[in-house]
């Protein structure tokens, strides 16, 4: 995980050294606070100057500043990690491997190439100085943010950065940031963009390796446009030699069955997933998907530096755990940390971060009305017969948290599993929404976006407590790894749209649904994501969007994948739900979808007539604004 930042002006009437500001830097520096370095680059002759600002969270290797540039004065700003396509050793630095391999690239093809091969999340910014071409870019998904942001006062700007930049509102007025689309890569040519008060942005989108399938595959053409909106002076169109990146994927299988047989008649209690398992090629399916998603989990977890964080000595510190998981019991949450357990070494502790927001007492008519959910808590508790009284933070994630710490303790009793209760109250979360949270969820501004971003914030930052030998102590974590399990609802028909979507329009238009579903992943969740668990000095990482693992997931027809015509908490993410048994799972298995901010209970601390694509008043109320 890095912190970003590149300025570009255009005919510019003064330097543009130490142009960002305190807040800025220090937002910035949280993201990567190993190691920061700013450079400016002007060439007068050709009317532009860049300043770059680099700032490191060391991961693997040996720490390297950033912006990195080499002998012939190339400059490399990245932020991501290589799992594979380009060999980078246990030891090896990232950003200097990417960097030697640019350095030899002469044309477009050849730096096309590069960015085609990577496997793992990345942004990038890179000025190729012979050619006077700014390139930068998200990988396919858009695991990591970047933002862009254009101004034509006087001069014309260009900012990319990972986060937004707070001082732009009161010195330019109300200029919006925007994210990067995850469409592909983009160049300009600094040479041609000199003069005028336009800028011109070449744009190289992804296009997948073969479309050799009987089923519908991407096909980007002469009539392939870019649709986002921009100003009026900035124009983004397809480079004029028609070049593209390959796709890291395979495409979406969208197949449709014909002889699949309705199951909704079925009787419920006839329905389980050990049934399913008896199944030899259903069980075969499972392992298979099983041996990906470990791999996935595997690249993530190794090769990881030891904790160096050092807080105040009010907390108990692991210095050993240098994982940890976003953890609500569900079963997305169960089956990373069921699969890090094989990874990760047995005396390592893993911290399963598990965030509770507090709730105000309710009324009669509000008891009544939350009935419908007494049963499945009723349920849980039954499992959690050693659980505490019940208090203001014993929201339905903590119930499930806790039974599923159970299980983890069952398959594996030697690993020491950190379970850290984090406690939120309104106040807290106010304050630090107003502080830190509001400018890293933007440009996102939706209740949902809010309540997500929050949640997620205050998980990430770990600081809690944990039960240890039956006494209860304040703890922090200090895993810069956080394993997240965003991919699977989308990939697996995990939410309740994906029921109404199947219900109304059958095979053929769920499939449609989640091929959607991976194509906005970036701009609905993944940027935000980044910035807010990057905001810690700690990095996300996303093992069902493994380019293996979705590859794998893609070519299996829907049916493989879910039955919705199954009841809830089986029928949703079927195959996960299989690989869960398989994997010594019990109850977790079988829990319903529950989304975050129901299960941690942050949607029912403020406004309850809200709706969730409503835009969100409380994100344009920060202090640093």
């Amino acid at each position: 995980m890095c912190g970003i930042c590149c300025m570009l002006v255009l005919n510019p009437q003064e330097g543009i050294s130490n142009t960002l500001g305190k807040d800025t830097l220090e937002s910035l520096q949280r993201r990567g606070p190993n190691c920061s370095q700013q450079l400016s680059k002007e060439v007068p002759e050709l009317g532009y100057n860049i300043f770059f600002s680099g700032h490191v969270l060391h991961m693997r290797g040996c720490l390297k500043p950033q912006p990195l540039q080499d002998t012939q004065g190339n400059l490399l700003l990245w932020n991501g990690e290589v799992f594979g396509g380009i060999e980078i050793g246990p030891e090896g630095n990232d950003t200097q491997i990417i960097l030697q391999h640019l350095s030899s690239c002469k044309n477009e093809e050849s730096t096309l190439s590069v960015f085609s091969a990577i496997q793992g999340p990345w942004t990038f910014i890179y000025y190729q100085a012979f050619s006077h071409c700014l390139w930068f870019g998200r990988d396919f998904f858009g695991r990591r943010s970047l933002l862009w942001q254009f101004k034509n006062a006087g001069n014309l700007y260009l900012t990319l950065t990972s986060v937004s930049l707070s001082q732009s509102v009161s010195k330019y007025g109300n200029i919006p940031w925007q994210e990067v689309p995850a469409r592909g890569i983009y160049k300009i040519d600094l040479q041609r963009n000199t003069g005028g008060n336009s800028l011109a942005i070449s744009w190289y989108p992804w296009k997948y390796r073969s479309i050799e399938y009987e089923f519908k595959t991407l096909h980007l053409g002469e009539d392939v446009q870019f649709i986002e909106e921009l100003p009026s002076f900035v124009s983004v169109f397809l480079n004029g030699s028609k070049l593209f990146l390959i796709a890291p994927i395979t495409p979406m299988n969208y197949s449709v069955c014909e002889t699949c047989v309705d199951t909704a008649d079925s009787e419920a209690s006839s329905v389980n997933v050990e049934s399913f398992l008896s199944d030899e090629k259903k069980k075969k399916l499972v392992l298979q998907f099983i041996n990906v998603l470990s791999e996935s989990v595997r690249r993530r977890v190794l090769f990881l530096p030891r904790c160096q964080i050092h807080p105040s000595s009010q907390f108990t510190v692991s210095n050993k755990a240098n994982v940890a998981i976003l953890f609500s019991g569900g079963v997305d949450s169960m089956v990373l940390a069921a699969l890090a357990d094989h990874h990760i070494p047995q005396d390592e502790p893993i911290d399963l971060l598990n965030v509770a927001f507090k709730q105000q007492k309710t009324s009669a008519k509000q008891k009544k009305s939350n009935a419908s959910r007494a049963l499945e808590e009723e349920t849980l508790q039954e499992d959690n017969s050693g659980l505490k009284e019940t208090t203001s933070f014993n929201v339905p994630d903590r119930i499930s948290g806790l039974s599923g710490l159970k299980e983890l303790q069952i398959i594996n009793p030697a690993r020491n599993w950190n379970f850290v209760e984090i406690n939120i109250t309104l106040e807290e979360l106010n304050e630090m929404r107003q502080q830190r949270i509001s400018h890293l969820v933007r440009p996102l501004d939706t209740v949902l976006d809010d309540s997500i971003g929050c949640a997620v914030w205050f998980a990430a930052r770990g600081i809690g407590t944990r039960t240890s030998n039956g006494e209860i102590q304040p703890y922090i974590s200090c895993a810069k790894v956080v394993l997240t399990g965003i991919g699977a609802d989308e990939q697996l028909a995990g939410y309740s749209r994906h029921r109404v979507c199947y219900k109304t329009s059958g095979f053929e238009g769920l499939v449609k649904e989640l091929g959607m579903e991976l194509g906005r992943i970036s701009s609905r969740n993944l940027g935000r994501d980044d910035r807010v668990i990057g905001d810690h000095g700690k990095e996300a990482r996303f093992p069902f969007l493994d380019e293996a693992v979705v590859s794998f997931l893609n070519s299996l027809p829907v049916w493989e994948k879910a039955d919705l015509t199954l009841p809830r908490g089986i029928g949703e993410k079927l195959l996960l739900r299989m690989a869960a048994k398989e994997l010594g799972l019990t109850a977790s298995a079988v829990l319903p979808k529950r989304a975050m901010q129901f299960g941690s209970r942050i949607a029912k601390m403020e406004n309850h007539k809200e709706k969730a694509s409503d835009k969100c008043n409380r994100l344009s109320q920060s202090s640093i604004d």
